[in-house]
């Protein structure tokens, strides 16, 4: 397994396509004017509680409220907004946090009014962006995160990531923790800390404290609201959560970002700093390395899988519905079980793929095909958890009902990555919407492999003289191409009547194949 990462900048955003074995898993987009990410910390006030709801609306400078509930207070509020009432007044100059008194921690079953007032100011973290009409969603429990580490102000416990399974190595790395972390503050580590020394643990500790103590400074006289502490760049977030020793290159199409990028590198991880690399070409980096290719064919509705199968991928505010198909396929499974649980397992993978690349969040029922024995559907509830377990965002599947729905809940921090893959129908006097031409040659190769599987020796493809020319130009073409994956020739026939999209097979006798 390898990981590629591929940063393409513009004057306005920047694009981050995240691919695994070739892949394409992930697709992130960083715009300029977005204010509220997830791990911003702003300094805010309350605009008003509301008990019926246990929650207060915080004015965080964005067009609506954002929503603060009780149970995101955390324990250690009163202790927080004494800390920043002190602050902000200049009372308080040591941001250590050893010496300061902490206040009683509030009940769990309290009330809102109990714990906040009208016009209080407060230091909130972003936990969930802007979606739809919804204001973001806060938090006044902060953490801040490193590479290795995450650092929680007010708290004194030290907690580790399940993924981290030994006891011995979990004792260890507590036993270091504890003897470098500084009095008031608690401490998450993270999966990757796994093995670690403590130099390398220290230095990002040390580099947590400086933000904090950074982001202290601006408390005094801060304008409310305004951003305190932003999260790093999109693109150093992402290598800082995904990286592992399994990234074998990072490329970059702007040198600015790939010097910035490079310095992060060097600093989390020396030995791999040779992998980040400047691209320089006049070809686009996501049209060079074949990403448009994959966007465009990743994002429809309509998703085609391996040998055949394909889902339809339904949306709602907060629900999707994603339907498995098995197409019209050739296979070598004796019975409509097996060839249902293949299928499935295809599906599961694209499933868990589109997931992460989509970034869609709340309920996802997915409809697989009904299959009767129950080891059968553990044996796809089993691969749907490990093809998923990469995913970063926080979920829940259950296992298959009866029926073969298969529901998910998935964590919704983020707007879902909606990008429009059809385009104006170009047939002259056609309105309406098609495929892009990228994805019907898709669905050419798709159908010729069916066919070739039927063991039909010759085929004919007839088709508008601008897809014949795209089929057959240059070296190697895309015809040379299905040559040496089928070792069979395709005889390509333009055909002037034909409208731009329009394409039929034809066998050796020249019958049409439905």
């Amino acid at each position: 397994m390898s990981y590629e990462l591929f940063i393409r900048s513009s004057s306005q955003e920047v694009d981050f396509a995240l691919l695994k074995d070739g892949k394409l898993v992930e697709l992130h987009k960083e715009e300029e004017n977005n204010k509220f990410s997830v791990g911003d910390v702003f300094i805010a006030k309350i605009r008003k509680t509301v008990p019926g709801l246990n929650a207060a609306f915080v004015n965080v400078g964005y067009e609506k409220d954002a929503f603060l509930h009780y149970h995101d207070l955390g324990p250690k509020v009163l202790s927080l907004l004494k800390f920043v009432k002190r602050v902000s007044t200049g009372k308080l100059r040591d941001y250590s946090l050893k010496n300061f008194p902490f206040e009683k921690e509030i009940d769990k079953n309290g009330g809102i009014n109990d714990a906040l007032k009208n016009n209080q100011s407060i230091l909130v973290q972003i936990v969930k962006e802007p979606i739809s009409t919804k204001g973001p969603r806060i938090s006044s429990e902060l953490s801040i995160a490193g590479r290795y580490i995450v650092l929680v102000p007010f708290s004194d416990r030290v907690s580790i990531s399940q993924k981290i399974e030994t006891r011995e190595e979990k004792d260890r790395l507590k036993r270091l923790i504890n003897s470098i972390k500084p009095k008031g503050f608690g401490v998450i580590i993270r999966t990757v800390a796994e093995g670690k020394k403590v130099a390398e643990l220290d230095r990002d500790l040390q580099n947590l404290v400086d933000r904090w103590n950074a982001m202290c400074k601006k408390l005094r006289g801060a304008h409310h609201p305004s951003k305190v502490l932003g999260e790093l760049n999109r693109g150093a977030s992402i290598i800082r959560d995904v990286f592992n020793d399994s990234f074998s290159a990072i490329h970059i199409d702007d040198e600015n970002l790939y010097l910035q990028i490079k310095d992060y590198v060097q600093e989390i991880a020396p030995k791999k700093e040779n992998i980040v690399k400047l691209y320089d070409s006049r070809v686009p980096i996501f049209e060079k390395f074949g990403i448009e290719r994959q966007i465009k064919t990743s994002f429809g509705k309509t998703v085609s899988g391996a040998k055949g199968a394909y889902l339809v991928i339904e949306h709602t505010e907060a629900l999707h519905v994603i339907d498995v198909n098995s197409g019209n396929r050739s296979n070598k499974s004796k019975t409509q079980e097996e060839t249902a649980l293949e299928v499935n397992l295809i599906a599961a993978s694209e499933v868990a793929r589109q997931l992460r690349l989509r970034d869609m969040g709340g309920i996802i029922v997915v409809d697989f095909i009904d299959m009767g024995k129950p080891e059968n559907r553990k044996a796809l509830y089993n691969h749907l958890r490990d093809e998923m377990k990469d995913d970063k965002a926080k979920h829940k599947i259950l296992p298959p009902s009866k029926f073969g729905l298969v529901q998910i809940t998935r964590q919704r921090v983020r707007p879902e990555v909606n990008i429009k893959t059809r385009e104006e129908n170009p047939n002259n006097g056609e309105s309406g919407e098609v495929e892009a031409p990228i994805v019907l040659v898709q669905k050419m190769e798709e159908e010729l492999k069916r066919l070739f599987n039927k063991d039909y020796k010759k085929v004919t493809l007839n088709t508008h003289p601008f897809i014949a020319a795209f089929l057959t130009k240059g070296f190697p073409s895309v015809r040379t191409k299905w040559f040496m994956e089928h070792k069979k020739w395709v005889k390509i026939l333009p055909r002037d009547a034909y409208t731009y999209l329009e394409y039929h097979f034809h066998d050796k006798d020249g019958n049409e194949i439905k």
